[in-house]
């Protein structure tokens, strides 16, 4: 029998309950055959040993008991027969915050942003090409074989191609206002896995990926790289409908002249062959975990958006000399329009929202009337025909607003992407490692879309979310903790530990 001791961290594996009293090792598993309540015996709760707990140990001749970091590895009882329990890898997690903090403070310095007010850094730029440069060397220098899809997607694995891995990235490009975090802090996070991974021995077999152009910031298409991989994307598109915001020229040329081999494009859903699942950690860019008090959320699933603009054609006319009852303002069944969004979003619930983030009225001159008027609309859910029945909805009533006002009005779609489940079996390992931390965390879904929405269908797929403070996003007053990151870190590593 062994005692352990009050406090007594556990060690990484896998604890399979069963019934009895004895441990024994098999292969990657610790098989404990639980005692019975009525024994007297305190018991273990989640991976700490509450008290000092005796325990048979039935060892293969020759193996050196269990141990990680130096720190005494704990097989504990319990009174449920029949519970797989996962044990935690002991993670330094203010050494993994401080390597983080490192990286993101570096990578928001001038050699990779194009501005000093914000982080600007979209595809193909100098300063991205640094930051694909920066986790190039990291990863190196632990290591990983990196590479570039034929796009420019980062990819870094610690195994030959061929071989299965588990995935875990985001991207490092930005919003146009962008601040330091979204996007980058989980690609850091994604490194600090695979550095403590290498570090603890535990040799997990890893692919780390950062996707190419996720904010539409550099050609005005969200997920583009994560598109292009799924075989999202059309070659027309890339060759003439996909053009840069700054200099009208086409997706295709630009990767051209970065060096890229976008005739290639195809090849790039390859890069999932291996994987045996991904996990993509990201700010929330909400304030749902802060408001609760949770540093942790775990994502069940990604909300689905229809993208689209409705014009209203009316007729332009002096400002002055034109009586209200003569007028065809397309103003006004806009501002109705806006307004009636927001009723809808409202009563179809399950998470639905709503958004009218652009207006325009043209000719834009304070003395006319306009003759046309375009909003946008954003509206998402989880919940798909809750947010596609609240678009189309949306898009009938502009019509007959405008019809009513002697007017027209029509609705154009930019994207739609569907909602996303997202693995349960992945999703309940990073439940399980969450819940081994102690820490506070919530299951929740997925209001912004993610380059994880392309990876779910062809990948076992699932996110986690860190708080960012107030929910600020996409500003230069973006903030999230490099310790709550650190966090993140160690419940994805221990969830891999347990997947594979």
């Amino acid at each position: 029998m062994r005692q352990l001791a009050a406090g007594t961290r556990a060690f990484a594996g896998l604890v399979s309950i069963a019934g009895g009293g004895k441990v024994m090792e098999t292969a990657h598993q610790l098989v404990v055959l639980t005692r019975k309540p009525e024994d007297g015996r305190e018991r273990a709760r989640g991976c700490e040993v509450l008290a000092a707990l005796e325990v048979a140990l039935g060892l293969p001749e020759g193996r050196a008991n269990p141990c990680l970091g130096g720190r005494p590895g704990v097989l504990f009882g319990h009174n449920r027969p029949d519970i797989r329990v996962p044990l935690v890898a002991t993670v330094d997690r203010a050494g993994s915050a401080e390597r983080i903090e490192r990286d993101i403070e570096t990578l928001a310095g001038p050699d990779y942003t194009l501005s000093s007010e914000a982080i600007r850094r979209y595809a193909y730029t100098r300063v991205y090409r640094n930051t694909l440069d920066y986790f190039t060397r990291e990863l190196e220098a632990i290591g990983f074989e990196v590479y570039e899809d034929p796009v420019g997607t980062l990819v870094a694995r610690n195994r030959p191609r061929g071989e299965n891995v588990f995935g875990v990235g985001s991207h490092c490009d930005s919003n146009r206002n962008g601040g330091k975090y979204d996007g980058t802090m989980g690609v850091v996070t994604a490194l600090e896995v695979c550095r403590l991974n290498e570090e603890l021995g535990l040799g997990l077999a890893l692919q780390l990926v950062s996707f190419l152009e996720e904010e539409g910031s550099g050609f005005g298409q969200m997920l583009l790289g994560s598109r292009i991989m799924a075989q999202r994307v059309a070659e027309e598109e890339l060759k003439q409908s996909f053009l840069a915001i700054d200099d009208g020229r086409s997706f295709w040329e630009h990767a051209k002249e970065a060096g890229y081999e976008p005739e290639r494009w195809r090849e790039s859903i390859h890069v999932l062959d291996d994987l045996d699942g991904w996990i993509e950690m990201h700010i929330e860019q909400a304030r749902v975990l802060q408001d609760t008090g949770n540093r942790i959320g775990i994502v069940t699933a990604i909300a689905g958006y229809v993208h689209g603009d409705i014009t209203v054609h009316g007729r332009a006319d002096h400002a002055g000399a034109t009586p209200m009852e003569f007028r065809l303002d397309p103003g006004l069944p806009a501002a109705e329009c806006v307004l009636e969004l927001e009723r809808l979003a409202r009563a179809a619930g399950k998470g639905t929202v709503g958004t009218v983030g652009e207006i325009e009225l043209r000719p834009g001159i304070i003395n006319v009337v306009p003759a046309e008027a375009r909003f946008s609309l954003d509206v998402r859910g989880v919940d798909e025909e809750a947010f596609r029945g609240v678009a189309g909805e949306i898009a009938s009533f502009a019509e007959e607003a405008a019809r009513k006002r002697g007017m027209k009005a029509a609705f154009k779609e930019r994207q739609m992407l569907p909602a996303t489940p997202l693995d349960g079996r992945i999703v309940s390992a990073l439940e399980a490692a969450a819940s081994s931390t102690d820490e506070p965390f919530m299951l929740m879904p997925s209001g912004a879309a993610h380059d994880t929405m392309c990876i779910a269908d062809q990948v076992p797929s699932a996110m986690v979310f860190v708080p960012c403070k107030d929910g600020i996003s996409h500003s230069p007053l973006e903030e999230a903790s490099s310790d709550d990151a650190a966090l993140a870190a160690e419940i994805i590593l221990n969830a891999i530990r347990t997947l594979s």
